[in-house]
């Protein structure tokens, strides 16, 4: 059995309930963490996601089918009703019901009737929170389990307190299941985590990094060569984005220029990715393919990245992960 291979405390009741081996889970990245990436961390034992936020129905049957041509494990899908169009929420939703899915990571305000929908067609719902009214609001529309964000993540940030403050205050009062997230890019971190009652992590960064991200490769070059002063929490990147909401992104010259010159020209696509152009401005990180001033895109990373030195795979992400928490506690 795979819990005679790590110490004990790094078993926790959430991998039996997700049907993973390790309490590690992958940040459902919008973009980034397609088929091929969830699959990865799947496989090699975590638990993964696909990041689906305002994908159209169809590329989420798709996603799922290529996910499941790889994986027989279980995953989630990641949706974000508040920034996203009611009819095409309602049409993702129903999408994830005629696939059999049955766990949803959901994000930002707690949408109610999103949530009961889900649980009334037996999806666990998993909904990430960055504060005590966040965590009370899900808990009360019936969230299977948090996710906990600090102020440490990369990407969009909800709250304005660091997991490790706010961590424990949400584990005291959360009957269900509580995983962490924020800047936790190593073993010991885990450990730190599951010390302050949670009972498992969730990693964007650490997973944007690997070789099966569908991040692009300059995107993960300047993650494994930045620390964590190199991030910012800022508003710039905003433009398809219809809710007022802070970013931690790798400083560039859009966030230290307060009259950067994109700024007067915002037709002027500064990139193409998928066919289609990107903006100046925009929440689109660079994926594989990007083309174009890829330095000043959003290039989300959380302040972890300073233990990031390598782009290696899911599966040796996740074994280094356990071996260094494993390390540490048997340490005397």
């Amino acid at each position: 059995m795979w819990k005679n291979m790590y110490h004990p405390a790094l078993y926790t009741p959430l991998t039996d309930i997700l049907g993973c081996k390790f309490p590690i889970l992958c940040a459902g990245m919008g973009g980034v963490a397609r088929h091929q990436l969830a699959a990865s961390v799947s496989n090699a034992g975590g638990f993964g996601c696909l990041g689906m936020v305002r994908e159209r129905p169809e590329f989420i049957r798709k996603e799922v089918n290529l996910y499941r041509s790889l994986s027989d494990k279980p995953f989630a899908v990641n949706l974000i009703p508040a920034a996203t169009d009611p009819v095409l929420l309602s049409h993702q939703i129903a999408e994830c019901i005629a696939l059999e899915i049955r766990h949803i990571v959901l994000f930002w305000d707690v949408d109610k009737k999103t949530i009961e929908q889900c649980r009334n067609n037996g999806i666990h719902v998993i909904h990430q929170v960055g504060s005590r009214r966040d965590a009370e609001n899900a808990l009360e529309a019936g969230a299977d389990m948090l996710i906990v964000q600090g102020i440490e993540a990369g990407g969009h940030v909800r709250g304005e307190t660091a997991l490790f403050g706010l961590l424990p205050e949400i584990c005291a009062l959360s009957a269900v299941p509580v995983i962490a997230s924020g800047g936790i890019t190593t073993g010991e971190a885990l450990v730190a985590a599951l010390a302050l009652g949670a009972q498992g992590i969730s990693c964007g960064t650490l997973f944007l990094t690997t070789t099966e991200s569908n991040a692009h490769d300059f995107h993960k070059e300047k993650i494994i060569s930045a620390t964590a002063s190199d991030t910012t929490l800022c508003y710039d990147f905003q433009r398809n984005w219809p809710i007022r909401a802070a970013v931690r992104v790798l400083k560039n010259s859009i966030t230290e220029t307060a009259t950067h010159h994109y700024k007067a020209t915002p037709e002027v696509p500064i990139g193409t990715q998928d066919g289609a152009p990107i903006y100046s401005f925009s929440t689109d990180s660079p994926l594989t393919g990007a083309v174009g001033d890829l330095a000043s895109m959003a290039l989300y990373c959380g302040q972890g990245c300073g233990s990031v030195k390598h782009i290696k795979s899911a599966a040796a992400t996740i074994t280094d992960l356990m071996q260094q928490a494993d390390l540490y506690l048997n340490r005397f």
